[in-house]
């Protein structure tokens, strides 16, 4: 069925999901199943490339500020690509996002293997455009699970990050250490190769369900995956623009550490790539556990109101620890705090968003979600590469603190204020 109404031949013979149906349910978990095990493999293949490419950019002459250039590239190109890419999911279904972003996956890595030149360095990361895995099976979950099981469903994809960025991490060392870069490369483009055989196999062309459709019937709606007004338009439905401001503001600080990390472990920290991999590996580790064992209970208890608000505070002390920090041992005490309150804020705001706006344009919400931490990637590499070169690493520490405190202040004082007003 179509975003107006009428039933193509295509999505005619997808598969239609009721809730209630113990078929449905038991095929529903088979496919979320296979979405965390291509979660896990592309995080894989991710934390393999994070092993390659700030080594090979060393060998190839890049300074930090030219790093920083590289990194805004990949943000420019993801954050044109990121809304398009959730439309196009809307549009198309489940199997040929998932195909495009793995194709684009393999090519990224073919065009890695055989950079020996900086501009090469630039261009192969022109496949970022389409390399949105972890969106696309973000939106399979949203729409194969329950609106109020949906932060806990989300919340397992972080584990699966966990896996894949200890096994990521652990085996790129390795291979650098041991082979190279080439043959790194070389490895991450196989085993995208392997995602996509997976995703031809198992993904069904449409997760929608036929609930979803049923609110745009009586509207002419535009088909075209460019469409800025139809990507736009969501930005109007109550509660988005505040959450998604919120997402952008309060993320950027955290994001921007998170993006100059590969700099600050070689240059400030002086760790080798083998070493590197292992203090990945414990990210890792405290990701699992925060993912696998935290979130979920958290969600099931509290508020998404109540947990959005734990996590910025919690960043703003993480923020303050790390301005102070002055090695690889004081920085790991401060790695759990900052998984927990990463993961929480990103898991409460995706779920808060996509509850926002109709289940038909949830790939989109998304995509718009994953422009966020593209617009970090963008921006960031390049604020983060002034203020590490001018004024060192605690800078970024003190900036996040500051502004998660004055976004942590004006949650507090809206949520007060309504208390007031309801009092009344």
């Amino acid at each position: 069925m179509s975003r107006g109404g009428e039933m193509t031949e295509e999505t005619s013979k997808a598969p239609v999901f009721s809730p209630g149906n113990a078929a449905d349910q038991r095929k529903r978990m088979k496919i979320i199943l296979i979405v965390y095990i291509l979660a896990a493999l592309d995080i894989t293949w991710m934390f393999l490339q994070f092993s390659v490419t700030p080594y090979l950019a060393k060998k190839l002459g890049f300074d930090t500020l030219w790093f920083g250039y590289l990194q805004t590239t990949v943000g420019v190109i993801q954050l044109t690509g990121g809304p398009m890419f959730g439309r196009f999911a809307d549009l198309f279904g489940a199997r040929a996002a998932l195909s495009l972003a793995c194709a684009a996956t393999v090519v990224f890595f073919v065009l890695l293997a055989i950079a020996d030149h900086p501009i090469l360095l630039f261009i192969h990361k022109l496949p970022t455009i389409f390399m949105h895995v972890m969106p696309a099976c973000q939106m399979v979950v949203t729409d194969l699970s329950e609106p109020e099981k949906r932060a806990d469903a989300l919340s397992k994809l972080g584990l699966c990050f966990g896996v894949g960025m200890i096994a990521g991490s652990t085996l790129g060392g390795q291979l650098v250490t041991r082979y190279g870069e080439t043959f790194t490369a070389c490895v991450g483009a196989a085993g995208s190769a392997f995602s996509l055989f997976m995703v031809l196999t198992f993904i069904p062309k449409s997760t929608k369900a036929e609930a979803s459709r049923s609110s745009t019937e009586s509207e002419s709606q535009n088909k075209k995956v460019f469409s800025l007004g139809e990507i736009t338009r969501l930005m109007k439905f109550p509660r988005v623009m505040r959450i998604f401001l919120i997402k952008a503001v309060a993320g950027l600080p955290s994001g921007i550490f998170q993006v100059m990390f590969s700099i600050i472990a070689l240059d400030f920290f002086k760790l080798l790539p083998e070493q590197n991999g292992y203090l990945m590996t414990f990210f890792g580790i405290a990701q699992m556990v925060v993912q696998g064992g935290v979130i979920g209970r958290l969600t099931a208890r509290y508020s998404e109101k109540s947990l959005l608000l734990l996590s910025i505070g919690v960043a703003s002390c993480v923020g303050l620890a790390q301005a102070y920090m002055q090695n690889v041992f004081q920085f790991c005490i401060t790695v759990t705090p900052m998984i927990f309150s990463i993961s929480v804020f990103n898991i409460i705001t995706d779920s808060m968003l996509t509850k926002s706006v109709p289940s038909s344009d949830t790939g989109t919400m998304l995509g718009l979600c994953a422009s966020v931490q593209s617009l970090v990637r963008t921006i960031g590499p390049t604020i983060g590469g002034y203020l590490y070169v001018k004024y060192g690493v605690s800078s970024i520490g003190f900036t996040q603190f500051v502004v998660n405190t004055t976004v942590f202040v004006y949650l507090m004082y809206r949520q007060l204020r309504t208390k007031v007003k309801e009092g009344e």
